[in-house]
């Protein structure tokens, strides 16, 4: 039984001097650091951007002001005050396929980052073996050694291996795969914002083909009555036959819009049976209208320096730059020296009643360091590559800041000039519909040519439609305003994903 005790107590040791040198290896290799914010950032030169936009004297012209270092809600969508478009986005979260793809991706992330943390620690396997051997005594060369014989041999063994982490290579794979694990979880929060800032859009874009349609169709039905006018006209000798047939045609381009304008309505309806992860003959989603939408009056306007740990497409690019720094390191342990250290001990015995007797005790303990020699520079280059690819990614990561506030900026001037044009189209559509009224008047009383009233009518069509899309744009730019700041997945409340909340401005 002493001779178990030395060899438990090599083991042991062993085991000790694998751990003393996880703890007291060093990581080789550059220490990521998070990029710091721009400093001095905004979003337009100072004095070149209003706090508040000019106001329209029609639906949805309320005024907009932008409060800068205002937080966003979790479910900033709710601002529209639309029952039908948050229980539509409630849908889709509970059931996008892309959603659920990004969410199965993370999980992946992470069971692969608990997979390589097992490297940490010594590999240790349990081995039970029985053999039965017939050998030839020629095999030994010894005179009178029987020329055949038979043995058993029975063997039980544990064995351990263990490679130190002595320049942290090991350490910063893992480091490498948790900063992989964390771009998955921003790509998570990236598709959660693609998805909701779609379903927006879209329901906005629905809303405003349904308000062209209707503007169409009444505009139809005014050339209807007109060309009603016309032909009394005609028969009584007031009108030729030309004026007939010019405000048919009117009549008939204006109704030549409408299939257009409904194939697209259908379409989008089945991009937003889409989203919610639904086939389109099982969508039946509400019929969403521009009156059935509030327009959101205060705006935020994040602070620069809290920006960029704020944007989900910024905060991947972070992670994968840390990703590539840490791979310098392992590219760099690679080419320095390995020390594996293996132990196994066991019982061998020829019958299994005494394999736990002292006598049948076998350990060996080993210790190995590999230095690589020449491999072609076959390393060196690797390690230069992963240089390479560390300074790729540091400037994407600038190129995603500058973007992300290329978007912010891109969307405040929009939002001011959406609110101009929308104060030009509704005097523009108000004075075209007293003037066509005028004229039409005239024309029923012989004061005006039937050219003019084409003219009118042209006129007051297009102002009406423009009316439609201008107050529909104001919607979809206030929710593309949303979208550019990051959505305020810092303030959610359900549990999409473990992410850090962005650092406090210093």
């Amino acid at each position: 039984m002493a001779n178990t005790g030395r060899s438990a107590q090599a083991l042991g040791a062993c085991i000790a001097i694998a751990g003393t040198g996880l703890l007291s290896a060093c990581a080789v290799g550059p220490n990521f650091k998070a990029p710091e914010a721009p400093r001095n950032a905004g979003f337009a030169p100072a004095g070149q951007m209003a706090s508040e936009t000019t106001a329209a004297a029609s639906l949805g012209g309320q005024a907009q002001r932008f409060v800068d270092g205002m937080d966003i809600p979790g479910q900033w969508w709710t601002l529209f005050q639309s029952a039908q478009l948050n229980a539509l986005i409630e849908r889709a979260l509970a059931n996008s396929p892309t959603l659920q793809a990004a969410q199965a991706a993370l999980r992946q992330a992470n069971e692969t980052v608990a997979a390589q943390r097992g490297s940490y620690y010594p590999s240790v396997s349990g081995t039970v073996e029985s053999q039965r051997q017939k050998g030839s005594g020629a095999a030994f060369g010894i005179p009178g050694f029987p020329s055949s014989y038979y043995y058993n041999l029975q063997t039980a063994s544990v064995n351990v291996s263990y490679t130190l982490d002595a320049f942290g290579g090991t350490r910063r794979q893992v480091e490498a795969l948790q900063a992989q694990a964390e771009y998955q979880q921003f790509a998570l929060e990236a598709s959660y914002l693609t998805l909701t800032s779609n379903i927006v859009a879209a329901a906005v874009n629905e809303a405003s083909l349904r308000a062209q349609i209707a503007a169409t169709d009444d505009i139809a039905r005014s050339q209807q009555r007109q060309l009603d006018i016309t032909r009394l006209r005609f028969t009584a000798g007031g009108a030729s036959r030309a004026d007939v047939l010019q405000q048919q045609a009117t009549l008939q381009g204006t109704l030549a819009a409408l299939p257009a304008l409904r194939s697209q309505l259908a379409q989008e309806r089945n991009q937003l049976a889409a989203y919610i992860g639904a086939l389109p003959s099982d969508y039946t989603g509400a019929e969403f209208t521009l009156d059935s939408l509030n327009m959101p009056q205060d705006l935020p306007v994040s602070l620069p320096s809290k920006f960029v740990e704020q944007r989900p497409d910024v905060r991947e690019y972070s992670a994968l730059l840390h990703q590539a720094t840490a791979q310098v390191g392992v590219a760099t342990a690679n080419m320095l020296p390995q020390i594996t250290l293996t132990a196994s001990y066991g019982q061998d015995a020829a019958t299994w009643s005494n394999l736990f007797s002292s006598s049948a005790n076998v350990y060996s303990l080993i210790g190995s360091l590999t230095q690589p020699i020449f491999k072609g520079g076959q390393l060196l280059h690797q390690r230069r590559a992963a240089v390479a690819a560390a300074q790729e990614a540091a400037a994407n990561y600038q190129a995603t800041v500058i973007t992300a506030f290329q978007n912010v900026s891109n969307t405040l001037y929009a939002l001011h000039a959406d609110a101009d044009a929308l104060v030009a189209q509704a005097t523009a559509e108000h004075t075209a519909a007293d003037s066509l009224a005028l004229v039409q008047a005239q024309y029923k009383s012989g004061a005006a040519s039937f050219v003019q009233v084409l003219s009118a009518e042209q006129i007051q069509q297009t102002a009406a439609v423009a009316l439609v899309k201008a107050r529909a744009q104001r919607f979809a730019d206030t929710a593309a305003l949303f979208q550019a700041l990051g959505g305020g997945w810092w303030n959610r409340t359900e549990a999409l994903a473990d992410i850090k909340k962005p650092r406090e401005a210093p």
